[in-house]
């Protein structure tokens, strides 16, 4: 079994903790929607300009969980409300 995890850091524009919601609701909602992905804001809580946004997916084939992990970095980019500053892999096998 492989365990896959990608987190994204991003960055936009928010005026608020109540703007920043609605943009990583958004992220996190589309992506869960789109890839069958968990998916948490888990860093960067009270800065209303930025988030770090972690995804995790469990398979049998690492290189099918890399593919599945660039798409996803691709379509939450292509969502254009954020700016992708950094993105980091990390693959477990259990």
């Amino acid at each position: 079994m492989v365990v896959a995890v990608l987190e994204l850091t991003l960055t936009f524009y928010a005026e608020s903790l109540k703007d920043k919601r609605s943009v990583v609701k958004r992220v996190v909602g589309r992506a869960r929607n789109e890839f069958n992905v968990s998916a948490a804001e888990v860093d960067e809580l009270d800065n209303p300009g930025g988030a770090v946004v972690a995804f995790g997916a469990v398979g049998n084939d690492r290189r099918y969980l890399e593919g599945l992990l660039q798409r996803l970095e691709d379509f939450v980019d292509r969502l254009e409300v954020a700016e992708i500053v950094d993105a980091r892999r990390e693959f477990l096998h259990v």
